[in-house]
């Protein structure tokens, strides 16, 4: 085991660092929804996070000699709802953001995680999807989702 490496924030910004090697970090999304994790790096280097937001996919975290550390999402299995229209892709987004599901819009498609809640919606609601494996970014996590007083729900 090597020695434990603090990370309490993110001094990189994305970009292209040159010859440097790139080290990845592999980490799953719910692992890096959170503000305090450990991690070990592709090379065995140990980290902790102890930070004040959330790292992300892509982010160069630490760096030693020329070997950038950067954080690698893992793949995850999602349901990809093709969508012809930005108004189509509003609306499903709108609809599964009522189930309190983030989703991640891209060209043509609408992505969201692989649960049987959003499968049941779907199916009953007649909308065609297809299950993918990839790494899923979405906008926002219904794990966040913050109840006010006066907030209501429709169902």
């Amino acid at each position: 085991m090597s020695e434990l490496t603090i990370i309490q924030n993110n001094p990189y910004p994305h970009g292209v660092y040159g010859p440097h090697e790139h080290v990845p970090l592999r980490v799953d999304r719910t692992t890096l929804a959170k503000r305090r994790w450990r991690g070990v790096a592709e090379d065995g280097k140990e980290f902790g996070f102890d930070l004040g937001e959330p790292i992300n996919h892509g982010a160069h975290f630490f760096a030693v000699g020329d070997h950038y550390y950067v954080i690698e999402q893992t793949q995850e299995n999602v349901l990809e709802i093709p969508v012809a229209s930005v108004e189509e892709a509003a609306r499903v987004a709108w609809n599964l953001g009522n189930l309190h599901f983030g989703v991640e819009v891209l060209a043509g498609a609408v992505r969201v995680a692989d649960d049987p809640a959003v499968l049941q919606f779907l199916e009953r609601e007649g909308v065609a999807f297809k299950r993918v494996s990839c790494v899923f970014v979405p906008l926002s996590t219904g794990a966040r989702h913050h109840h006010e007083q006066g907030h209501p729900h429709h169902g």
